[in-house]
């Protein structure tokens, strides 16, 4: 039996699973430990009433043999689509086909899959730091990576790629550093990918939370997009999905033979999102959903402003937290990020994610997460300023 031999490639444990099992060993041992989980980006908050509403209506639906549905569109059912049409684009003037949108399970799966459409002799332009599917998965399948460092000195923008490269992963909010990338960014990289026949997978599943209107939340805000990217977005962090498990991916006509070709994947491989999850995503829309919605994101921004100014306060540098719910910590000069991540959780009984663990660049930072309870931020913060941080080896 032959085996694919890349996967060797691939460095030790998914980063969040090892952390997971970090943190679960560690509470094994010390029963009594307080722990407070800033590491991975699960949400907290419980559904918003609107979404419980819908799914409950969505269930009775599908207890009477009249109105039961079984497989659905594996594209989507139209009440949703035309939902995310309406407001995700519309909303900000872009044009949209129903065709070119495409629910899922979630962006994660997305991103990792899209590279399936490509040839593996294809180069990827991947940043670093980065959330680690977009390089795993290319490993994966054998595609050649280039990285594009994304450090403090570049304010965390990626240049564009001084070696030929067919496709670029870009994220905007950025996971893990926050940073948010404007539209003469943006229109920098569509002209770049419009110049070198390339296409941009932009990751907006944080898009939600950025603040700044003078920011794009879809790469189609800007002219040409449309011929050169694929956006991915999420109901998870925008909602609280992550353990419903809906999204949505755009691929736009104008992109070429890319959208029958994902078309067909899509639809050889899935079968489509939920019924009841479906009715749920377009909950989120309602004039109600819109509200609460909003509500969950205030919050999770709030915690995100006390963790960064509480930092900041203690004489700390860090970066995002103002338009995505990821704070970028800076750690003193010399501090390792994975042995930090150790002391940070036996001291403080924090858990955070390693800067290392996105790539080379993210050595030397760390990286929490919004998305605890108030309580939880304050008193994080709280443990944090007590710990003299820059005495760890």
């Amino acid at each position: 039996m032959k085996i694919n031999e890349h996967y060797s490639e691939l460095g030790g444990n998914y980063l969040f699973a090892e952390m997971k099992r970090k943190t679960a060993e560690f509470q094994r041992l010390n029963p009594d430990a307080d722990i407070i989980k800033l590491g991975i980006g699960d949400v907290t908050l419980p559904l918003t009433p609107a979404v419980i509403e819908a799914m409950h209506r969505a269930v009775d639906e599908m207890g009477s043999a009249s109105s039961f549905r079984g497989y659905g569109p594996e594209q989507g059912y139209d009440f949703l689509i035309d939902s995310i049409i309406r407001h995700e684009y519309e909303s900000r003037g872009i044009k949209i086909k129903r065709n070119e949108i495409f629910v899922s399970d979630g962006s994660k799966c997305d991103v990792a899959n899209i590279q399936e459409i490509f040839s593996t002799s294809c180069t990827a332009a991947i940043c670093d730091p980065v959330y680690p599917v977009y390089r795993d998965s290319n490993i994966m399948a054998g595609r050649k990576i280039i990285l594009l460092p994304c450090t403090r000195e570049n304010d965390f923008v990626p240049e564009l790629p001084q070696k030929p490269v067919d496709i670029v992963y870009l994220c905007s909010p950025n996971n893990p550093t926050g940073k948010t990338l404007t539209r003469n960014d943006l229109t920098r990289w569509v002209n770049w990918a419009h110049e070198k026949h390339a296409i941009i997978l932009f990751d907006s599943a944080y898009s939600a939370y950025i603040r700044d209107p003078e920011l794009p939340g879809s790469i189609y805000e800007i002219p040409g997009a449309e011929e050169v990217a694929i956006e991915f977005k999420s109901f998870s962090k925008t909602a609280g999905f992550t353990g419903l498990r809906c999204a949505f991916t755009v691929v736009p006509e104008a992109a070429g033979t890319l959208n029958a070709m994902w078309n067909r994947r899509h639809c050889t491989k899935f079968n489509g999102v939920s019924y009841i999850i479906q009715r749920a995503a377009e909950a989120v829309y309602s004039d109600t959903g819109r509200r609460e919605t909003t509500a969950l994101i205030d919050y999770y921004m709030e915690n995100a402003a006390i963790i960064r100014n509480g930092l900041r306060n203690a004489g700390f540098k860090v970066h995002g937290g103002e338009n995505a719910p990821y704070i970028w910590w800076e750690l003193p000069e010399g501090l390792d990020s994975m042995n930090f991540s150790t002391k940070l959780l036996e001291s403080c009984r924090v858990v955070g994610t390693p800067g290392i663990g996105f790539g080379s660049c993210g050595e030397g930072f760390f990286r929490l997460t919004a998305f605890g309870n108030r309580a939880h931020a304050i008193e994080a913060v709280s443990r944090i300023r007590e710990l003299k941080i820059d005495r760890i080896p």
